[in-house]
């Protein structure tokens, strides 16, 4: 998969309301982070680092880590209830092994007009970015407040799942323009089909 296809919004998403739950869209509809391109895409998108911050050292270990965090973050959020917890200890222990790891180490730097950008202090290891990720899963899993608004899509056999900030708490979709977009077309075919009948 090429970079500028992965850099396209409905190939990476960021509109699930937390990093974590982000990562968990990269495996719909199919997979996203499937080499190093389009992990760095992510990994820049996301916010884990600064937009310049080069990634040229990224392997193609990093994916197949990321994959592996991704899966257990999306056992834990959605199967945090099911019957048989050994799955979910296994993927416990595994995402606060990840986080336990030091995220990368920002810095204030003065750019040539004055102005104070962030920086890493040094090139970020996958490890690191991992923490990031990882560290984001547990403040989520452990706030109720934040868990009792993680929500389901209820788009067509949508599996992506977000943070409902909304007012009232009424979004129904992981995101108005994709999943929304679409209930509201077929919406105006029923209708249509309806009116011509």
């Amino acid at each position: 998969m090429a970079l500028a296809a992965a850099t396209d919004p409905y190939e990476l998403r960021f509109d699930a309301g937390r990093i974590c739950l982000d990562l968990l869209a990269t495996a719909y509809p199919s997979e996203r982070l499937d080499g190093v391109d389009p992990l760095r895409a992510w990994i820049t998108g996301a916010g884990l680092v600064p937009a310049r911050t080069p990634l040229g050292h990224a392997d193609a270990s990093w994916p197949v880590r990321f994959r592996e965090l991704r899966d257990d973050i999306g056992r834990l959020v959605r199967d945090s209830a099911a019957a048989d917890p050994v799955p979910c200890a296994s993927a416990l222990g595994r995402v606060n092994e990840t986080a336990y790891a030091a995220p990368p180490v920002p810095r204030a730097v003065r750019e040539r007009d004055g102005t104070l950008v962030r920086e890493l202090a040094g090139a970020p290891a996958c490890a690191a970015l991992l923490a990031v990720v990882a560290r984001d899963a547990v403040e989520l899993l452990t706030d109720p407040v934040a868990r009792a608004a993680v929500r389901q899509c209820e788009g067509d056999n949508c599996p992506l799942v977000y943070l409902d900030t909304s007012r009232g708490r009424r979004r129904r979709w992981c995101s108005s323009e994709v999943c929304g977009n679409r209930e509201r077309v077929a919406r105006h075919r029923r209708r249509a089909a309806l009116a011509r009948a």
